[in-house]
């Protein structure tokens, strides 16, 4: 039975500009598991109310590390069974650095920044009518201010925000180092959640100081390349 994985639309020529949806397809793709993609903006009929979720038979999940944790305990570990507990620990540190804090500096660079906000707006809400057009993405921006600052990360200046983003960017070139994935010669589900967010950083047009530092780091500009040739050989959107 193929899984349905329910996502946003390809756009900017990356399979998508949500990272937790480009994180889920890249790991299905890198395990081999037969997926159709659906696309849509419909989030009410998502589990928890957000993108991405799977529909795998009669059962419905959402959130990516959810999803990923019941996929490996229904279909196998095919990409991090052979990791030690303190690889698996480290894993667990990056991914949280990737999703709890450098995904906020992106979401800020994005939903915030005056002119990525055109951008976003243009390129979100666009399929929506006229009517909710005027109305809906100004909420939409509202509420993640709300998050931001909920979460901590909107209380600093943007200067600050960035220097947070830089710092975990460094980090992430750091231990990448001169290696081809982070664990080394294959792929681990790590790359999948780093791919997801490094990818949104380097190939869309929201400009930032984050963006800058990005494509200063030779093994990350690398590293999106190596894996977009390797699992999404035809260009998306």
């Amino acid at each position: 039975m193929t899984i349905k994985l329910y996502q946003f639309a390809p756009a900017f020529g990356l399979p998508n500009t949500s990272s937790f949806c480009l994180k889920l397809e890249t790991y299905l793709r890198m395990t081999d598991t037969p997926f159709e993609s659906v696309y849509t903006t419909d989030m009410g009929k998502a589990p928890k109310g957000k993108m991405p979720y799977i529909q795998d038979g009669k059962i419905e999940i959402g959130d990516s590390n959810f999803i990923i944790n019941y996929l490996k305990q229904t279909y196998g570990d095919r990409l991090d069974a052979h990791l030690t507990p303190s690889e698996r620990a480290i894993s667990l540190s990056m991914r949280r650095l990737i999703e709890e804090n450098l995904y906020w500096v992106m979401a800020h660079n994005r939903w915030i920044e005056p002119d990525n906000w055109e951008k976003t707006k243009a390129i979100f809400f666009k399929d929506l009518p006229p009517l909710l057009r005027a109305t809906v993405p100004n909420i939409g921006r509202k509420n993640m201010q709300k998050q931001l600052e909920g979460h901590g990360m909107g209380k600093h200046s943007s200067a600050e925000i960035y220097a947070i983003g830089i710092a975990d960017l460094t980090a992430l070139s750091d231990f990448l180092a001169d290696k081809p994935f982070f664990f080394g010669d294959e792929p681990t589900s790590l790359d999948a959640s780093a791919y997801g967010i490094l990818a949104n950083i380097l190939e869309t047009p929201f400009n930032s100081p984050l963006k800058d530092r990005a494509q200063k780091s030779n093994n990350i500009v690398a590293y999106c390349h190596r894996i977009r040739d390797r699992y999404y050989p035809i260009s998306a959107g």
